[in-house]
């Protein structure tokens, strides 16, 4: 739950992954209501281990238990994406409903259901800084969200804060 907070103010949307052969956990009650709180306008739902359960009545009742939970914390249930897998079949290779084509039609549904946020690229670069490390060999690194605005590898950016403004370059940029 800790590092599904660090992260989650930031989400355009959220693949809630839910075990076919559990159902619900308790865990996942608290993902789905830290999604709200934090503000997570969008969640696909990936029900794994599809391979372990044989009884079709018995996934058809976890998604069920799934809607309900997602109506119970305001997303809404009925139109929420759900798709049945095994990340274990699909690493394995396993060409059936299940297995590959399952991630294949998760990531599909990810580009149809969550739109693409608008950025204000057009402004200034804009990145307030969540953590500071120094890491041998590569320097201070900074993390954040990017805000507005572009940055690109060699360009000069300003940090801006309760210290005296500092210029600097930029030396590399990473996405999670």
């Amino acid at each position: 739950v800790k590092n599904m907070i660090t992260g989650a103010a930031q989400m355009d949307g959220a693949i809630l992954v839910c075990s076919a052969a559990d159902g619900p956990m308790p865990q996942t009650r608290e993902h789905i209501l830290l999604s709200r709180q934090v503000g997570v306008p969008y969640i696909v739902v990936f029900m794994n281990k599809a391979d372990m359960v044989d009884d079709e009545e018995l996934l058809e009742l976890v998604e069920m238990e799934i809607r309900e939970l997602l109506d119970q914390y305001d997303f809404p249930g009925d139109d929420t994406p759900i798709i049945v897998g095994s990340a274990l079949k699909a690493l394995e290779g396993d060409q059936s409903d299940i297995g590959a084509p399952a991630v294949q039609k998760l990531v599909e549904t990810l580009d149809e259901y969550i739109p693409e946020p608008e950025r204000d690229v057009e402004k200034p670069f804009l990145m307030p800084i969540e953590d500071v490390f120094s890491i041998s060999g590569r320097g201070t690194v900074v993390t954040g969200r990017v805000e507005r605005g572009i940055v690109k590898v060699g360009e000069e950016i300003e940090i801006v804060g309760i210290k005296d403004t500092e210029k600097t370059t930029c030396t590399g940029v990473e996405m999670f």
